[in-house]
């Protein structure tokens, strides 16, 4: 598997479970969903289910202030869709070792998650 090329980012901060800011870039973990702020799920979508304040503070705790992102793409929103690491430890893995989201294979642009932490993607795989 030929893995995105990595590059720093600093100054980043958690919007909510699975997206964050850095500077003007908004990027979005790759293959994650993680539970919406009350309001936030719109009509006709099943949501992840879980505490998004809970789930928020869990990649708050994660994050660093100066980490590693391998860009995959973009999202319909213009989101970048990204690999993001902080002390060598993958965001989206992170999440689904601690319950705070669920893995969505659709979203796994090249399997990049599954390769990282496929038993945590098992264990917290989309059953919808």
């Amino acid at each position: 598997m030929q893995i995105p090329p990595s590059e720093s980012v600093s100054n980043c901060t958690v919007t909510d479970g699975d997206t964050l800011r850095c500077g003007e870039e908004r990027i979005r973990l790759l293959a994650i969903d993680a539970p919406e702020k009350p309001g936030q799920c719109r009509a006709g979508r099943t949501c992840a289910p879980g505490d998004p304040f809970a789930s928020e503070r869990n990649l708050r705790v994660a994050a660093k202030p100066t980490m590693t992102i391998r860009r995959v793409g973009a999202d319909r929103f213009g989101r970048t869709l990204a690999l993001m690491e902080a002390e060598g430890k993958d965001l989206s893995c992170h999440q689904l070792e601690n319950a705070a989201a669920i893995y969505n294979p659709k979203w796994d642009t090249g399997g990049y998650v599954f390769a990282l932490c496929g038993e945590a993607a098992t264990r917290r795989s989309l059953t919808r």
